[in-house]
């Protein structure tokens, strides 16, 4: 069963499309190859045009994995059937090993296993013809195997990791959710006290029942527009318990004086009452989490800065260090979230070593919350 779901294993999306690292690499074996043949003068040329010919596998190796590895593995196994004699293999030849690597990382499960009949065949074929003794072969064969093995786990590790990438983007997705759940509840409760103001006091003054009125259609608009939002957002279907959580008005809990760690210094530009509750929550998990990334892997800091900045129609945030030159080593699962989060709420969110030192998170959230 285990071999059968491994044959119909498809092929790792997206696959890296052929660059100019590709054609560097073919040029310099290629210049390789000539300098092995002036320094090996008794190599033939046959040698030396199948070392160079064979460069071109490595320009398709990831799109046609099989069909380079047969080529390659095939015709090494076969010129000395057809010249009936054998032909040495030039040093530079040690570049073919990317081809077992590359059907392991990038081919489908039936490409593997074929790859992996075609260079047990090829090894065999050498074999029996001569071409190859036995140590040669079983040699051969090993170190194959540890170049496809390590293609294998290579592909399996891209694979767990972007697993447990979209855990994360689906835990924010359900976070965001639970945000927008309490802003709807807000809403409401909102309009339940305002319809029973008003038919409390509609007696005796019916001018306000109209503009209770007036509150509740509002609320039931924004309540309405919530929803929407959080039906769009929800990828599960298990009820959650939803709890009250840290707001825009928390931001100045983050600060931090220089007698408790790194310090952290908090300012706010602008009235973050005025913020919507779900991007209220948004902007303060953001803030926390980009500040405990720094208090954790910023070198040499003295300081951590976050601004807050709210205007007619965006809401915006930094939060830097002075720390020493940082170096971007991908996203991990901190930015994932946070990149997912401003996304999801039509923001922007970048982040990356700042050229005057340390590392920078900005990020833009439209006041008007999500397109519906």
């Amino acid at each position: 069963m285990l071999g059968l779901s491994f044959w119909r294993e498809p092929r790792p999306a997206p696959v890296p499309r052929h660059g100019r690292r590709d054609y560097l690499l073919i040029a310099a074996l290629i210049v390789l190859t000539a300098v092995e043949g002036l320094l090996r003068p008794a190599l033939p040329i046959a040698s030396l045009l199948l070392s160079a010919g064979f460069t071109v596998t490595l320009v398709w190796r990831r799109r046609w994995p099989l069909a380079m590895v047969l080529l390659s593995f095939g015709v090494g196994a076969l010129v000395p059937l057809v010249t009936r004699d054998s032909v040495p293999e030039t040093y530079t030849m040690i570049y073919l090993l990317l081809l077992p690597y590359s059907v392991a990382r990038w081919g489908s499960g039936r490409e593997i296993v074929l790859a992996t009949v075609a260079v047990l065949g090829s090894l065999g074929l050498s074999a029996l013809t001569g071409s190859t003794g036995a140590a040669d072969s079983l040699g051969g064969l090993a170190v194959v195997s540890a170049v496809a093995a390590a293609g294998l786990a290579r592909r399996y590790r891209v694979r767990a990791r972007a697993r447990e990438l979209d855990q994360v983007r689906l835990l924010e997705r359900e976070r965001l959710a639970r945000d927008l759940h309490d802003t709807v509840a807000h809403h409401v409760s909102a309009m339940a006290i305002r319809a029973q103001a008003g038919l409390a006091i509609a007696p005796a003054r019916p001018e306000a029942a109209i503009e209770a009125l007036r509150v509740i259609e509002a609320e039931a608009s924004r309540a309405l527009a919530e929803m929407r939002t959080m039906v769009r957002l929800l990828r599960e279907g298990e009820p959650a318990e939803y709890t009250p959580d840290q707001g825009a008005g928390d931001l100045h809990g983050l600060a931090r004086s220089a007698g408790s760690g790194l310090p952290v210094e908090v300012r706010v530009d602008g009235d973050l009452a005025s913020l919507p509750a779900a991007l209220g929550g948004a902007l303060f998990r953001m803030a926390q989490e980009s500040v405990t990334n720094a208090q954790r892997h910023a070198r040499q800091a003295t300081r951590v800065e976050v601004r807050v900045s709210v205007d007619d129609d965006m809401v915006r945030l930094r939060v830097g260090d002075d720390g020493a030159p940082a170096k971007d080593t991908g996203r991990g699962y901190g930015l994932t979230g946070m990149d997912e989060r401003a996304r999801l709420l039509d923001g922007v969110l970048r982040a990356g070593p700042d050229p005057a030192g340390g590392w920078t998170v900005a990020v833009e959230l439209p006041l008007a919350g999500p397109a519906r």
